[in-house]
């Protein structure tokens, strides 16, 4: 199993355990997780992953990478201004 794949089982599974509490929590809930819990190189080898096309996110995961890289973003321009 490569490292993609690997982050990808764990991403979903972490969307799997927060589904039962609805779209917005569980999309709101995983993104916490994985921006407290993941080690960075984690978080920027599923974020590339996403870039790339995110094979094999489920929506929930997907949509919650989708507002960390938005984050990530802002975070950067926001430092670029100052």
């Amino acid at each position: 199993m490569s490292l993609d794949n690997k982050l990808v089982y764990m991403a979903n599974q972490i969307g799997k355990f927060f589904a039962s509490q609805g779209q917005e929590q569980a999309v709101a809930g995983t993104a916490d997780h994985i921006r407290k819990f993941w080690d960075p190189r984690m978080r920027a080898a599923i974020l590339a992953h996403l870039k790339e096309g995110g094979a094999g996110l489920d929506p929930i995961v997907r949509t919650a990478l989708e507002q960390l890289a938005g984050a990530k973003t802002e975070a950067t321009e926001h430092k670029a201004r100052t």
